[in-house]
């Protein structure tokens, strides 16, 4: 009847909206969550905000099994954070590298082992290390100074197993520059310059020659050059120009 039809609501009325918006509000991921597998098999388990791993939380990659546990931001690894590497025969864990992170690369402060007696510890950029930092050698040897893009450069230490010890300039990873070299086992001291690990120009002197292990049968004698700095220096404009 007509007053039926008055009372019945129009189509236009009903407020509906699509399916796919319910499932994907009821998807979007926020607060702390059970463990949540990728496309790809990896798994993370922690916070979440606005669909994106954001706070604290554990992933574990399926392709490598490699396990990081610390803190994210806008769905990357950002903050502090522990990366470790599966043991042979799933026997666990090792970590590899603890500390700062920023934009998933290592960032700031860390540590990193590369071996069993391998570790370095100091400043990272961009995943590399580069600013100050000191690194352990399987040999023995050590060495504390500046680094840039992975290679010692500029100023460092490098002190042997012996204790016989490098300082000075760094450049590709080696000695390039003004430096001196201390010889404790027979009481020396080189100081010059080097070329890619190569002394090319410099002046060796006593040093400690009475606590020496194993010094020299004779004294070196004092060096008479009238300005022996002025030496040094020219020799490092040759073979250690600034415009290379």
């Amino acid at each position: 009847s007509r007053n039926n039809r008055q009372g019945m609501p129009h189509r236009r009325d009903i407020q509906s909206e699509p399916l796919w918006k319910e499932w994907d509000r009821k998807a979007d991921k926020a607060g702390l969550r059970n463990t949540i597998y990728s496309v790809r098999g990896d798994e993370y388990t922690g916070e979440w905000e606005a669909n994106k791993k954001q706070g604290r939380g554990t992933q574990v990659w399926k392709g490598t099994g490699a396990m990081y546990e610390g803190d994210w931001r806008d769905g990357r690894r950002c903050g502090f954070g522990v990366y470790s590497v599966p043991l042979p025969n799933g026997a666990g864990y090792k970590k590899q590298y603890s500390g700062g992170w920023k934009a998933d690369k290592r960032h700031g402060y860390g540590e990193n082992w590369y071996g069993e007696n391998e570790y370095y510890e100091g400043e990272f950029y961009a995943d590399k290390r580069s600013g100050w930092g000191r690194m352990y050698y399987a040999d023995g040897s050590v060495y504390e100074g500046e680094w840039l893009n992975d290679q010692r450069c500029g100023q460092g230490m490098l002190r042997l197993p012996n204790e016989n010890r490098y300082e000075g300039e760094w450049r590709d990873d080696k000695k390039n520059g003004p430096g001196k070299f201390y010889n404790l086992s027979t009481g020396q001291i080189y100081e010059g310059v080097w070329k890619d690990d190569v002394a090319k120009c410099g002046a060796m002197s006593d040093f400690g020659r009475e606590e020496a292990a194993n010094p020299t049968q004779y004294p070196i004698s004092e060096i008479k050059l009238a300005d022996t700095q002025k030496v040094l220096e020219d020799a490092a404009e040759t073979f250690c120009p600034e415009d290379d």
